[in-house]
């Protein structure tokens, strides 16, 4: 007598592929002796179609009910199996099995008397040449993964035989065995579940066996497993249902013992496998990881069940499932050959920027030189100091600790938020950690190369055209801004300067890679930090691209979470002071300056000069032609050329770099307008600098763009506008170059050698520093250790409006020190734990504070309190009698649980951002870069010459990054033009050379000639 085979069909979507498993189980040479349907929200066309097949047994859903669950809905229906032999045959509607494919499952089942379940090879819908699934296995850690997958199918595995368990669709199952395990565990909805249901028979004593010559055509539109749907989101979702499957087996078929130590454990995991994903650049799939941890945790039921069905039919040891698992070595070839397939897709989008070839080297050369030129006496020097600078603290230690929430040194000492620029500078410092000082040195030296260099790769991203990036190189290199901030002393406005161009290189390839993303939000929050006036303007461009990146924008939508991380708590004690405006105030020393006019601004000059041509030969200039006309002049060819780029084929892209022109005039215009900080009594305008830099950046961009689409003499005039440019700032270079600016070498000290000696010992002793002021008063300081650092500033204290009790404590110790009375310091001594008074020199010119600084030493020497020590670089010194440097007021109060975890919430986003920027290897990611312009055209000529269709131009700035244009292919050297099949591969190697080798897909804008000429017009 035959066994008896009831096939079991779930059908949700209906449709063709319905039709074709239909004609495929009336084709079989060995028919099913019954048909029993489950009915899923199906039409009446599905139904007809089913109904034509008479089945015996028909289920119909309203609702859509994962494949066990609907397996078990109609099976329940079905009358006792007569024999152990009966079977079931589990088939969806996406699974069409071949002829002979019942045949093979029923004979395999006949001839192995101790298997239970026959599993087929599912194969690809449209190309039955590959192999989707074939069987299925763990690791020694427990994780599923199929024994064969995605291979092309050369009969390379048609000796497989026993197997661990395989999936669902196509399954033959013993109908007795079936009933006795009870179906598939309906705690594994979607994922694992016929490799659940082969372990529990493996346990029952059955064998469960592959048969390779069962074929099935198998479409995976997720009726039975998770799908296979392309996007992000799918492979999400996919990533969480493998992830809660694999913790709930873990639980499972753990011991009952160390039951509770996996339990404890899920949430720990998730947080080191978050890290992993960071690293490995799948930060969508962290979600889904806690996710998954949480649903196992709070379903222990489930848990309770699963072990109860397993203890119910066990008849065998785990041991017994040890030889079926996947083998460790098996596991390291397997992660080789994933790691060579990623070198695969990483040799194809590979980014020939030819860096020496389009002039970068010439850059770098040239920017290198002039920097030399311009700073040579600081070149041999050990520092730098002056306008707005300050050393930084003598170890990195405490460079980090002031960059986080906590004690800060300035107006007489506070606890409040760090500045974020705080942490730039941290990071700076570290760089030089023998000598964190050095760091400020170092960047003035590099400022205009590093430039030079962001310069030039962003306008790589813009052209092919060796003239025209060395035009976006020379250019940003001797920007008026960076300039100006160079000569002032501003390291906030110079990082400002040097970060904003490698900001647009990052965001150019935030929209196909989460490193990239990852590192743009980085450098971002740098710039917010260092000049907080941009952050609505950056913010703002960052709305704008948020739409025009399409499905990318997954990728941007966290760029400015560091930035937030970093100055929330900034924000929140700002804004409960009342003085939201305060958080746009520069970070560093308060340094008073001419307020530039909004034409001056135009001109890209944020010091209040005309670009120093008012000084020009001793005012010669001067005198025949006024300085605005002179470097109106010399911008003028830049202007024209940005203007000229809305009548340009690139007009998309131009209008956006002269919009972000207009947003950088705008904020460099309103930052004259806000005066937010103050240096006594005295107001302090934001520094417009930053502003301009964003200005120039637009305008250099929109300059680069109009060239790129010129026919003939682009080069001319790229040369025409860097000459010009050059010639602008020539003042301004010749005074750096002679030491006629406010920036120097710094001296070996900033306080006396005396009071140096005395922090060596004791680093927290307190300095009163008193300097005469012009208006006749004075203005008094407390410094800790060898005085103040550049780290320790903030603008909590430079934006008080009001004396606070502390400022004012320490305002009337000083005026009653400077002048003539009875007032005893004592109790100000001990609550400020003073050593020292320090009386700055006064102006020789300046009469009232010569006249000041003459009253408070004569009132300092007829002061018991105190004893002199005598002259010193730095003005007149003094020292406390009574000093102590024990006493409480030269501590670091407590600062509570609440600063730790501020600053762990900041380390968690801002290492977050870092461990995703780090790259971890090529190829980790889709490529979903649309080809460059010049292969498109270059393919466009091709076709022509063959007769096919042209490419049409396409604006590289605006070409969109989502992932729609992940499957654009163009030819390459090493990719074959035509269509002709590639030749099948070897059984042995069949993982990589099944397909043709992948075509080079370039980066918007990315060049991809060897020559690197100047010929991207040409091929218009």
């Amino acid at each position: 007598m035959f066994p008896r085979v009831t096939a079991v069909l779930v059908v949700q979507h209906g449709g063709d592929r319905l039709r074709t498993t239909l004609d495929a189980l009336r084709s079989q040479t060995r028919r099913p002796d019954d048909l029993a349907v489950v009915l899923m929200e199906s039409d009446d066309d599905a139904r007809r179609q089913v109904e034509a097949l008479h089945p015996a047994h028909v289920v119909a859903l309203a609702a859509p009910l994962p494949f066990g669950e609907a397996i078990a809905t109609v099976e329940r229906t079905l009358p006792e199996p007569a024999d152990e032999r009966d079977s079931l045959w589990l088939l969806s509607e996406d699974a069409a099995p071949e002829p002979t494919a019942l045949e093979s499952l029923v004979a395999a089942l006949e001839n192995a008397r101790t298997a239970a379940i026959a599993a087929p090879k599912l194969v690809e819908w449209d190309d039955p040449r590959r192999i989707v699934r074939f069987g299925r296995s763990v690791t020694r850690g427990g994780r599923s993964l199929p024994i064969v997958d995605g291979e092309l199918d050369q009969g390379q595995h048609d000796d497989l035989s026993d197997v661990l368990g395989a999936d669902p669709a196509g399954m033959l199952v013993r109908h007795a065995v079936w009933r006795r395990l009870g179906g598939f565990d309906p705690a594994l909805p979607v994922v694992d579940d016929g490799l659940d249901l082969g372990m529990r028979a493996r346990l029952a004593g059955h064998r469960v066996i592959a048969v390779p010559a069962a074929v099935v055509r198998f479409a995976d539109v997720g009726v039975a497993g998770p799908g296979s749907e392309p996007g992000g989101r799918a492979a999400r979702r996919r990533a969480r249902y493998a992830r809660s499957a694999w913790l709930h087996r873990r639980l499972v078929d753990a011991p009952a013992a160390v039951v509770p130590l996996h339990w404890l454990a899920l949430l720990p995991l998730a947080v080191l496998r978050s890290f992993r994903h960071l690293l490995v650049k799948t930060p969508g799939a962290i979600p889904g990881e806690f996710a998954a941890a949480i649903e196992v945790m709070a379903t222990p039921q489930r848990v309770i069940r699963s072990r109860r069905a397993i203890a119910r039919v066990k008849t065998a040891k785990w041991s017994a499932l040890a030889p079926l698992r996947i083998r460790p070595d098996e596991v390291r070839v397997r992660r080789q050959q994933a790691a060579e397939a990623r070198r695969q897709r990483a040799r194809g989008r590979a980014d020939d920027l030819q860096f020496l070839q389009t002039g970068g080297g010439w850059v770098l050369l040239a920017t290198s030189a002039l920097a030399v030129v311009v700073f040579a006496p600081l070149i041999a020097s050990g520092g730098i100091s002056g306008g707005g600078l300050l050393p930084l603290s003598a170890d990195v230690a405490t460079l980090w600790r002031n960059a986080a929430v906590g004690w800060r040194e300035v107006g007489g000492g506070f606890l409040g938020a760090a500045d974020p620029f705080a942490g730039v500078l941290a990071v700076l410092g570290s760089a030089a950690f023998w000598n964190p000082s050095a760091a400020i040195l170092g960047l003035w030296l590099l400022a205009i190369p590093a430039s030079g260099l962001g310069g030039w790769f962003a306008a790589s991203r813009l052209t092919d055209r060796a003239s025209l990036r060395v035009l976006g190189g020379l250019a940003w290199a001797v920007a008026p801004p960076l300039l100006d901030a160079l000569a002032a002393g501003r390291p906030a406005a110079v990082l400002v300067h040097v970060l904003l161009p490698w900001l647009a290189v990052l965001m150019f390839a935030a929209g196909t890679s989460w490193a990239a993303a990852a590192a743009a939000s980085l450098v971002f929050a740098a710039i917010v930090a260092c000049a907080p006036v941009l952050a609505p303007a950056l913010v703002l461009a960052w709305l704008v691209a948020l739409p025009l990146s399409g499905r990318a924008a997954v990728r941007l939508a966290g760029i400015p979470l560091p930035a937030l991380a970093l100055a929330l708590p900034l924000i929140v004690q700002q804004v409960d002071r009342g003085a939201p405006l305060s958080l746009l105030a520069d970070p560093g020393v308060p340094r008073p300056g001419a307020e530039p006019l909004a034409l001056q601004v135009a001109l890209g000059q944020a010091s209040g000069t005309w670009g120093r041509w008012e000084e020009a030969l001793g005012g010669l200039v001067a005198e025949f032609v006024p300085p605005p006309v002179v470097l109106a002049v010399l911008l003028a060819p830049l202007a024209l050329a940005a203007i000229a780029v809305v009548a340009s084929r690139r007009l998309r892209g131009g209008l956006l770099a002269l919009a972000l022109a207009a947003v950088g005039f705008a904020t460099a215009v309103g930052a004259t307008l806000v005066h937010v900080a103050f240096v006594g009594e005295r107001t302090v305008p934001v520094w417009a600098g930053a502003g301009i830099s964003l200005m120039w950046l637009g305008l250099l961009a929109a300059a680069v763009l109009a060239l790129s689409t010129v026919r003939r003499g682009a080069a001319a005039a790229a040369a025409v506008v860097s000459i010009f440019a050059l010639a602008a700032v020539g003042p301004t270079v010749v005074a750096l170059a002679l030491g006629r600016t406010a920036v120097g070498p710094a001296p070996e000290r900033t306080l006396p050698a005396f009071v140096e000696a005395e922090a060596a010992a004791d680093p927290r002793v307190g300095t009163l520093r008193m300097r005469p002021t012009s208006d006749g008063g004075l203005r008094a300081t407390v410094e800790r250790g060898t005085g103040a650092t550049l780290d320790e500033q903030s603008t909590l204290a430079s934006t008080q409006r009001e004396l606070t009790g502390t400022t004012e404590s320490i305002a009337t110790l000083a005026g009653n020190l400077a002048a003539r009375s009875g007032y005893d310091a004592t109790a100000s001594i001990e609550e400020f734990g003073l050593s020292f008074v320090l009386l700055g020199p006064a102006d020789p010119a300046d009469t009232a504070a010569v006249a000041v600084e003459q009253r408070a030493r004569a009132a300092l020497d007829g002061n018991p309190q105190v004893a002199p020590i005598g002259e010193t670089d730095f003005g007149a010194l003094w020292r406390f009698i009574d000093a102590d440097a024990d006493v409480a007021g030269a501590g670091v109060p407590d600062l509570g649980p609440a600063a730790g975890w501020i600053v762990a919430g900041q380390l968690t986003v801002i290492g977050a951002a870092l461990l995703l920027s780090i790259p971890t290897g090529g190829g980790r990611e889709p490529d979903r870069r649309p080809p460059s312009v010049r292969r498109r055209r270059r393919f466009a000529r091709g076709r022509g010459r063959r007769g096919g269709a042209g490419t049409e131009d396409r604006d590289p700035t605006t070409a969109p990054a989502s992932p729609e244009h992940a499957e654009t292919a163009t030819p390459s050297p090493a990719a074959p033009s035509d269509d002709r099949r590639p030749t099948e591969a070897p059984a042995s190697d069949v993982h990589h050379h099944d397909e043709p080798a992948p075509a080079r897909v370039a980066a918007p804008g990315q060049p991809d000639d060897e020559d690197g000429g100047d010929r991207r017009a040409e091929d218009a």
